[in-house]
């Protein structure tokens, strides 16, 4: 087994959102010294590429860790663990086997980023683990989404499609 199936995808007993905080905390320093030391733009990157990496990770081990192996059902099934305590304000559009949309009308992470001061990266720390995560669980599962409560939308418009498998053609 490797080193992604083994590790818990997610510590038991901890909401997501309380995760999101504890590296916030962290990555707060390393973003204020890294541009310090090397420039927005070098801070940007380091951070969003760090929060890409750990995306993919987690995604894997959520994978690896998945009974019947990743799926659209699969994933759905793991929403709760997004939206506990609240975080998360939710409206389903529809579905169907390969299809999944809703919009998320209050993102309680915006505004934790937003109030901890670090607005200017919650979509880094937040908004583009998203279509990252789905890379990582199953590259077959896409995100299409135009618009974030963190840039300033409304809401954020989450469609995803799972493509079909094109490898027994």
């Amino acid at each position: 087994m490797t080193a992604a199936s083994t590790a818990p995808a997610h510590p038991a007993g901890l909401s997501m959102i309380e995760k999101r905080r504890i590296e916030a905390e962290i990555l707060k320093h390393v973003y204020e010294q890294l541009k310090e030391s090397h420039g927005v733009e070098v801070a940007r990157s380091t951070i969003g590429e760090a929060v890409r990496r750990s995306a993919l990770e987690q995604a894997a081990r959520f994978a690896a860790q998945s009974p019947e192996g990743p799926s659209l059902q699969g994933f759905i099934d793991m929403q709760p663990l997004w939206t506990a305590e609240g975080a998360l304000t939710v409206e389903e559009i529809g579905r169907t086997e390969t299809t999944y949309a809703f919009n998320v009308v209050r993102c309680r992470y915006s505004e934790m980023y937003k109030a901890m001061g670090l607005g200017e990266i919650g979509a880094l720390l937040s908004c583009q683990r998203d279509g990252t995560f789905c890379e990582g669980y199953d590259p077959k599962l896409k995100l299409e989404r135009t618009q974030t409560i963190m840039q300033g939308a409304s809401h954020c418009d989450f469609r995803f499609t799972y493509e079909a498998d094109t490898s027994a053609a």
